[in-house]
């Protein structure tokens, strides 16, 4: 399987997505969409995809371009990440997958990312939304505004808000 941004192998992708997500099948109580996408048994169009994440095209797009990022792992919410060296590496990848495929795709827009946060959330799977400027139409822009500890959090800040008590305690 490639990993590259180029392309993937749809093949690869579900022998990887299904060893990676196997084991987190059976305790799912409802089936979900994200989690039946990360283990390629939906019919997706996928940008990307490795061990740890896929990215494919939001349905209901915002922006124009409007890609969302998700952990291969059934993740619920950003209120289930904690302050750890694996929950920081994850989102930083997210990001750094989000960020590669917008450089890519439309290198000449402004950008956004991040995630909503409960209870303003519409699928019970973290996912990143990577965002192209402009909205469409412009009123969009309010759904992905900061609201406080509500809403819209950009990954930035949320990286800055899981960031291992042991990276901080050695920047001091």
């Amino acid at each position: 399987m490639r990993s590259n941004m180029g392309g993937v192998d749809k093949g690869g992708i579900r022998r990887v997505a299904m060893a990676v997500a196997g084991d987190m099948a059976a305790p799912l109580r409802s089936p979900c969409f994200f989690c039946q996408m990360a283990r390629g048994s939906t019919s997706a169009d996928l940008l990307f995809a490795d061990e740890m994440v896929i990215a494919f095209r939001d349905i209901r797009p915002a922006a124009f371009r409007h890609y969302l990022v998700i952990p291969v792992k059934h993740i619920p919410t950003v209120k289930h990440l904690n302050r750890s060296t694996e929950d920081h590496h994850l989102v930083n990848h997210m990001l750094n997958v989000g960020k590669t495929l917008l450089e890519r795709d439309a290198p000449q827009s402004n950008y956004r990312f991040g995630f909503h946060q409960p209870p303003f959330y519409s699928v019970d799977h973290l996912h990143l939304h990577c965002l192209a400027l402009p909205f469409i139409p412009s009123w969009k822009r309010l759904k992905y505004s900061s609201l406080g500890h509500f809403g819209f959090i950009e990954a930035d800040k949320l990286l800055a808000k899981i960031r291992p008590l042991s990276e901080l305690s050695s920047q001091l």
